[in-house]
């Protein structure tokens, strides 16, 4: 699979524009606040139906206009795949395959495979562990379409519960049998969940440490690990010991919602002791690893977006990482970088062709 022509219509800071892209490795060069981020984000716009980088719809539209259009053609198992996607100011986003309209956009997911790679995913090491269930649910939400379905399902029972929860604390009427029902659903929905995500860690983190063995070349000892209070007890069980806590905090406080990864670095806290070129491979072998997992489930190559991932890897890391994107395990890859002669000395040296890009102020030309 592939992205053959892009184009876009008040899309951020362009105006208007349209490219054919090459099978293999392209290049978008250009300074920053050029609009090469914007490039990629309208790519993962058509596959996973949202930017990126921004969750308010409305936000992408450039200053001054009504509305924006992206439109993609893609090759796919030998097919044309024609996906668009609009919005108009104050209506409901509109997304197309082929000129049909879909009923729902979680039935896009998993269509058009994606894996973006940016300085913004810094935050799946030190931000919270909501970032890093964010990154399970969209691996698994691209392989399992009834996936997302379950996620959401289960947010709509958690609300629930605890909106009890409060009105218990608030009014002082013990609700035993609602409480009970919600707790069954809960459980019943968060055990599904638990179980995809356990399955999924256990085919994904050696895919992740191959990888990471290869960026560092064998020079780092890391560890990936699944935490869910669900590998130690039953998710009904674990309800009920906790029902007395979760009346006093007024929310339910233990669930797949609170499920985390650990990331270590010779034994220790990648946040806390991982350097920046530590921290910044680590991620790119959990980015690779989301792609190798991709393809094997799929069947097929997802798209590749590696937007200025260059900055601080040391020379060696970089010339490791293009030449395995540059292989035939990977299929076609979008990158951007502020240095032409950067970017052409990379791949010159490697001896891989790119087809190169010159990115300013809302322009592009090849």
């Amino acid at each position: 699979m592939y992205l053959q022509q892009l184009s876009f219509i008040n899309f951020k800071n362009y105006n208007e524009a349209e490219i054919s892209l090459a099978e293999g490795v392209n290049a978008f060069i250009g300074n920053n606040g050029a609009g090469k981020t914007n490039l990629l984000d309208a790519v993962h716009y058509l596959s996973l139906c949202k930017s990126y980088f921004n969750p308010i719809d409305s936000q992408q539209i450039k200053q001054g206009a009504d509305f924006f259009m992206i439109n993609g053609v893609f090759e796919k198992n030998g097919n044309k795949e024609v996906v668009a996607c609009g919005l108009k100011r104050n209506q409901k986003k509109q997304f197309k395959r082929n000129k049909k309209d879909y009923q729902r956009l979680a039935d896009h997911i998993g269509f058009l495979p994606l894996v973006m790679i940016s300085p913004y995913d810094i935050s799946i090491i030190i931000e919270g562990s909501e970032e890093r269930r964010k990154f399970i649910d969209n691996v698994i939400s691209q392989t399992d379409a009834r996936y997302l379905d379950e996620v959401i399902v289960y947010n709509k029972v958690l609300a629930n519960r605890n909106s009890l929860l409060k009105q218990i604390a608030d009014t002082g009427r013990y609700d035993l049998e609602l409480l009970s029902i919600f707790d069954e659903q809960l459980a019943a929905s968060g055990t599904r969940i638990f179980e995809k995500r356990r399955a999924f860690m256990e085919a994904f983190t050696p895919i992740f440490n191959r990888h990471y063995q290869f960026i560092s070349d064998g020079a780092e000892q890391v560890e990936l690990a699944y935490e869910s209070p669900l590998l130690n007890e039953g998710f009904g069980a674990l309800l009920k010991r906790n029902t007395e806590r979760d009346r006093i905090m007024e929310r339910t406080t233990l669930g797949v919602h609170r499920d985390d990864l650990q990331f270590n670095i010779h034994g220790m806290s990648m946040k806390k002791f991982g350097s920046q070129g530590q921290q910044k491979s680590f991620l790119i072998a959990l980015k690779l690893a989301q792609y190798t997992f991709l393809d094997q489930q799929k069947g097929f190559k997802p798209l590749l977006l590696l937007d200025d991932i260059f900055d601080k890897l040391d020379d060696s890391r970089v010339t490791k990482l293009m030449q395995m994107v540059s292989n035939n395990d990977f299929g076609q890859v979008l990158i951007t970088d502020t240095s032409m002669e950067r970017v052409q000395g990379i791949f010159n040296k490697i001896n891989v062709n790119v087809k190169i890009f010159k990115v300013t102020e809302g322009n592009i030309n090849a």
